[in-house]
Order: C-alpha cells, then structure tokens, then sequence
C-alpha cells in the first residue's frame, strides 16, 4: 500500500480543496492529511474562520481521505515521516521551500493551486461584502433599494 501524507489548513473549503485531495490521492492509495491548527495558522500568519475541529472534521469525511491529524507546526513534519511513513509527501507549489528540504527524507511532490480559487480570496471577498453592507446601512431605504436593484441587475448581466 503506497501511503501518501500532505498538509493544508483548508479554510472555508471549496473545488480548489478538493481538486488538491484528489490530485494528492492519485500517488498512492491511502491518504494521511495534517490539518493545520488554529496556533499553526498563526505561526503561517494566517487567521482560520473556522476552527480546527471544524475543518477536520470537513476534511474526514472527503471520500479520498483515510486519515486526519493535527498539524501543529513546520518543525513536526521530520516527526510525522517517521510516524506516518508515507511514500511520498504532497504539497502545494506556494510552500516549496518548506517541504524542500523534506526530500532527504522522503520523496516530495508539488502540486500547482486550481486557478482562480483560494480561501484568501474568498475572504476578501467577504470583507468587501460587509463594507459594502456598512455603506447600504447609511442610505435612505429608497437609495439602498435602487443600489442593491443595480447590483442585482449587474449579475444578471454577467450570467
């Protein structure tokens, strides 16, 4: 059995998520996946929406993956080699230099993001979307009506 261990905080999970589980899934046939702690996040510099608990739980139950820990931080990675013993370590192209030196240890792979979809984005996306519900909330009932009836008419356009 070819084990295959990867890592990801999976924040407000999307295709890209799953796009990437499957890829990894594809170098063996038992798939191990760390999922980044709340304190690990931080240490990335990065602030999980949703906790840990939630986000393991989301990830155990994707059909591909056999297998759910808590990464805690880059210096376990060495420690879960030796625990895990995967075949093959699969990570994301945007964290090469952190699972480089992994190779001496453990063959390594490097997978590219699915194009146009990341959870930062998202949560951009969710930031604009409250200011723009801060601004709606100071206008008139009869501005507001007319703004959210243009944007409404703008997606329509784009469909």
């Amino acid at each position: 059995m070819r084990r295959v261990l990867t890592y990801g905080s999976f924040d407000l999970f999307h295709v890209g998520h799953l796009n990437f589980l499957q890829r990894a899934k594809a170098y063996g046939d038992y798939l191990i996946v760390g999922v980044a702690t709340e304190e690990f996040n931080l240490q990335k510099g990065k602030i999980s929406l949703f906790s840990y608990e939630e986000r393991a739980k989301i990830v155990e139950n994707i059909k591909c993956v056999d297998e759910v820990f808590p990464a805690n931080s880059w210096k376990e990675k060495v420690r879960d080699i030796e625990r895990y013993k995967p075949d093959v370590i699969v990570a994301s192209e945007e964290w090469r230099e952190k699972y480089e030196p992994l190779k001496r240890l453990c063959r390594v792979e490097f997978l590219p993001r699915t194009a146009n979809i990341s959870s930062s984005k998202f949560q951009q996306l969710l930031g604009s979307i409250d200011e723009l519900c801060a601004i709606l909330r100071q206008l008139p009932d009869d501005d507001r009506r007319t703004v959210l009836n243009l944007i409404r008419e703008k997606l329509r356009d784009e469909k």
